[in-house]
């Protein structure tokens, strides 16, 4: 109750400071500002658009059309369409990403899997990334950027598969004031609030302002989540030489999570196999009396800019972060098959992880000649350093001694203490253990130094080549505290890319690109799934590698954009266990690929995004086979099978037709094909196909209502597929009436 009560005292403020701040502009001001995308009712405008010309990424230097990588912008418009509020959310409206589920060494946040690679580690927010495990939210998100394929020479270490990039609400010229009140099924209750104001002089200052509630959708008595934030924002100095951004984002969460459906499991083979055990749909196995996560995330920003003249700017960006992630929660453990029983074993997984980022961005952006070629370039330095603290709860129960981190029994049969029913679980079973915070268990501090140039050079209107080089120094140390112990990987390594493009008409694009990754060891910092260990401290960076080629066409008088790639990202050098005690860079995986993208208006009333990724994968080189306690056989169940995480197929529609100038529609669907938690494939998810719907209404030219329905058919499908021992269900039906209005 304190967190709600804190919640809506921080929405109320802030709404009655915004309210005040544009109402004394309205009143001081005759002429009104207005904005591309306030709604006008009684005029038959085209509809909005999907279709994004440039992005808000500095190191592009070159328009998306000209740029020889996939790319995927998650657009303003079609986050409104579709009323996400997660970034897990909003990541299903682009095919090719999976999310990976949180147990043991992987935090429980945001996982996503680009091209089949994990990418937790290549987030990123205006540029800067910002990796620490969190569950991140859209109310100060303008839109999303996911780019596609290695890419280690645009931002840094990591980026196998790909990264993904927000941009954030900043304050900018002209005044409004737009927000929604919307409230739902599964007792969804959510308030928005964005304001800016234009003080003029060059002085802008804007606030975002959030508080949100729901419970899982189809599911009683189990997962709910509860979130507020604030991200305000001044400029100075804009529409002149010299500019400074100052921002701060905040998020506070308490939520109580759902971890999922445990897997099937063979009695002959002892061992879980097979897709999730066929229960009800939104079956909850976790304790409300015991289970929480509660998180805290706050981003500090001042970006100075200064235009050395009209094509040169240079810019320094330093960013202070820091990342709470506190949880303790149950997973599904069928490791004792205790499923066979009716039966399930309350786990438990808990972290406590507090983590501070600073980091500084120097960049010269701009353009210039030399000769007859035209050059489009972002040269830069850039410089990190992460402390991590990380530790976890000790457990006690009556009539077991001493404490434990995840539980004292896992057979039911033995004991049935943490038991529950497979098919009637209970979460309000009473809960009669405790636990105590064990913190700072280990330190793990990052520090990189990185230099960089990238350049798109026109030789002539007809051929491009785009260039990039970077050089990365990492150097990761863990310290065990108890002990003072450490292990640490002090490395540095070069990446690039490289991409010639064709231009046969102005608005079409042809082109060939091969870029490179780097993985250290340690990339996660401290907090993520890719940690430093003992056995493995002194191994180089896994090297990736894509080759893609592919088109990029903007049709219909440059409203729609149409996108082909075919692609391969191979990782050369994958990191695998030799033995109990040794680790190598001797292993190799492949992705093998097709996407297909379209954006933008097919007419003035009709809106469309759609994609579709085929993704051929295999484990091409997985090393021996090794179990927990490192006892190894050289034959690999996983060799040449289907990477985790991959789904061969899937695809994504949005689209809205402005069927009056005050009633618009909208329908969604999103298809994918089975996804293995595995290696060695014998753990996976079904595929299944979600659609969703929207309609829209316009009161005025400042009001309209809006109702999204997710999962019409109320499908029942698993969004993550963990290695071991549970999927996490997806949510059911829902429904969602919001206000929206813009001024």
């Amino acid at each position: 109750m304190t967190f709600i009560k804190t919640r809506k005292k921080i929405v109320s403020s802030a709404i009655v400071s915004s309210l005040s701040m544009v109402a004394g502009s309205a009143m001081a001001e005759e002429q009104v500002i207005q904005l591309e995308t306030i709604h006008q009712e009684v005029k038959a405008e085209p509809a909005p658009s999907f279709k994004v010309n440039q992005s808000a990424n500095s190191k592009f230097v070159a328009p998306l059309l000209d740029t020889p990588k996939s790319v995927s912008v998650i657009s303003k418009q079609l986050i409104e369409d579709t009323q996400v509020t997660t970034l897990s959310d909003a990541l299903r409206t682009v095919p090719g990403i999976t999310l990976g589920a949180g147990e043991g060494g992987n935090p429980n946040g945001d996982r996503p899997f680009i091209r089949g690679y994990n990418s937790e580690s290549s987030m990123y927010v205006d540029g800067v990334r910002n990796a620490t495990s969190q569950n991140r939210e859209m109310f100060a998100v303008e839109q999303v950027e996911v780019t596609k394929g290695s890419a280690s020479a645009m931002g840094g270490a990591g980026t196998t598969g790909g990264s993904i990039n927000m941009i954030s609400k900043v304050a900018k010229a002209g005044d409004f004031l737009e927000g929604s009140v919307a409230g739902g099924t599964d007792n969804y209750q959510r308030i928005t609030l964005d304001g800016n104001k234009d003080f003029g002089n060059g002085i802008a200052a804007r606030v975002a302002v959030m508080g949100h509630h729901n419970e899982k959708a189809g599911q009683k008595n189990g997962a709910e989540y509860k979130r507020a934030g604030i991200a305000p924002s001044i400029v100075f100095g804009l529409d002149t030489p010299t500019r400074a951004t100052l921002s701060y984002y905040y998020l506070k969460s308490d939520d109580t999570p759902d971890s999922g459906v445990p897997y099937k499991y063979d009695a002959a083979k002892k061992a879980t196999v097979g897709k999730p055990v066929d229960v009800k749909q939104g079956i909850y196995y976790g304790l409300l009396s015991r289970d929480f996560q509660k998180q805290e995330n706050q981003i500090g920003t001042i970006k100075l800019e200064h235009d050395l003249t009209d094509n040169l700017t240079l810019s320094n960006t330093a960013v202070y972060s820091s990342a709470k992630n506190d949880y303790l929660w149950t997973q599904p453990d069928d490791s004792k098959g205790n499923v066979l029983n009716d039966k399930v074993w309350r786990r438990i997984n808990s972290r406590i992880t507090d983590t501070n980022i600073f980091t500084d961005q120097l960049a010269l952006t701009g353009k210039f000649n030399t000769g007859a070629f035209k050059h489009s370039f972002n040269i830069g330095a850039e410089y990190s350093d992460q402390k991590s603290d990380k530790g976890n709860y000790l457990t006690s129960y009556p009539g077991y001694p001493g404490t434990t981190t995840g539980g004292f029994n896992s057979d039911c049969a033995i004991s049935d203490a943490w038991c529950t029913s497979l098919t009637n679980p209970d979460s309000r079973d009473q809960w009669l253990g405790s636990s105590a915070a064990n913190k700072n268990l280990t330190t793990t501090t990052t520090e990189t130094t990185s230099v960089y140039l990238l350049d798109n050079i026109e030789f002539s209107p007809q051929w491009l080549l785009d260039l990039g080089l970077r050089w990365d120094k990492f150097d990761t140390k863990q310290t065990t505290n108890a002990t003072g112990d450490s292990i640490e990987n002090n490395t540095d390594f070069l990446t690039y890319q490289a991409g010639l493009i064709f231009k046969p008409v102005e608005s079409g694009s042809i082109y060939a690109s091969y870029a490179t990754s780097a993985n250290p060891v340690g990339v996660d910092g401290g907090d993520g799934s890719e940690a430093i260990g003992q056995a493995y401290m002194d191994l180089d960076p896994e090297e990736s590698r894509t080759f893609e080629i592919g088109t990029k066409w903007d049709v219909l008088n440059e409203r729609l954009s149409l996108t082909a790639a075919v692609f391969r990202t191979e990782k050369q050098n994958t990191r695998i266990q030799l033995d109990a005690a040794t680790y190598t860079n001797g292993g190799e995986t492949q992705v093998d690929g097709l996407e297909l993208g379209v954006n933008g208006q097919i007419t003035d009333k009709w809106a469309v995004s759609a994609g579709y990724t085929y993704l051929d994968s295999e484990t091409v080189n997985p090393g021996p086979s090794c179990n927990r306690q490192g006892v190894c056989t050289p034959d690999n169940p996983a060799k040449g099978k289907q990477m985790q995480n991959v789904p061969k197929n899937s695809a994504t529609l949005w689209t809205t037709y402005a069927v009056t100038p005050a009633l618009t529609l909208g329908a969604g669907a999103v298809a994918m094909d089975k996804v293995y938690g595995d290696a060695a494939n014998t753990k996976w998810v079904p595929g299944y196909v979600r659609y969703d719907a929207m309609a829209r209404y316009n009161v005025n030219e400042n009001v309209d209502l809006q109702l999204n329905v997710n999962n019409l058919s109320d499908e029942r499908y698993f969004t993550k597929a963990y290695a071991s021992h549970y999927a996490t269900e997806a949510e059911g039906r829902s429904a969602v009436l919001a206000v929206n209005f813009k001024y």
